[in-house]
C-alpha cells in the first residue's frame, strides 16, 4: 500500500468525494482552502437543492474511524453534511486502478453529537495505567456499524 502524505490523502478524498457527488448527478464547486468547514459546494442539476461538503478522509486509520478537531462539535447546519472518505489503500502498480473508496454520508448535526459524547466519555475513562486522560482537540468519528455508508439519499432531505 503506498504511503500519502496528509496533505495528499485530504486532497485525494476531496477529489474523490467530488467525482462521485458529479456521478450522482450533482454539479459540483471545491472552495478554496480558508473556507472555514466546507471543502464543496453542490447542487442537484436542476438548482433545487444545494448542499454544503466536509470531506474528512482516511487511508491508514481503522475503517470506521475518522480523525476530527473540537470544531467540529459546534460545526453544523441543516445543509452541511459531512462525506468520510476512507481510500481502501492505493494502488502500487502503475495504471492499476485502486480500490474503490467507501463513503459515509453523514449529517453535520449527527457529526456534532458524536464527537461531542464520545470525547466526553473518553475523558471520564481510566487510560491503560489507570491515569486520567488530558483533554486534546482530536477528535474521532466512528461509524461502527456502517449506518452511514453509502447514504448518498441523505444529501436530498
Amino acid at each position: 500500500m503506498v504511503k500519502l502524505s496528509n496533505a495528499l490523502t485530504g486532497a485525494c478524498g476531496l477529489y474523490y468525494a467530488a467525482a462521485e457527488l458529479t456521478r450522482l448527478g450533482y454539479t459540483t464547486a471545491l472552495t478554496t482552502r480558508n473556507a472555514k468547514g466546507i471543502d464543496i459546494l453542490a447542487s442537484t442539476c436542476d438548482g433545487k437543492r444545494s448542499v454544503q461538503i466536509q470531506v474528512k478522509t482516511s487511508n491508514c486509520n481503522p475503517r470506521y474511524k475518522f480523525i476530527l478537531n473540537k470544531d467540529a462539535e459546534t460545526l453544523y447546519a441543516k445543509d452541511l453534511f459531512y462525506i468520510f472518505v476512507h481510500l481502501n489503500g492505493l494502488s502500487t502498480t502503475p495504471y492499476k486502478p485502486a480500490t474503490k473508496p467507501d463513503y459515509y454520508i453523514v449529517p453535520s448535526k449527527i457529526v456534532a453529537n458524536h464527537v461531542r459524547t464520545s470525547h466526553e466519555e473518553w475523558l471520564m475513562k481510566l487510560g491503560r495505567n489507570g491515569q486520567t486522560h488530558k483533554d486534546t482537540p482530536m477528535r474521532t468519528f466512528i461509524d461502527h456499524n456502517d449506518e452511514y455508508r453509502e447514504k448518498w439519499e441523505l444529501l436530498e432531505q
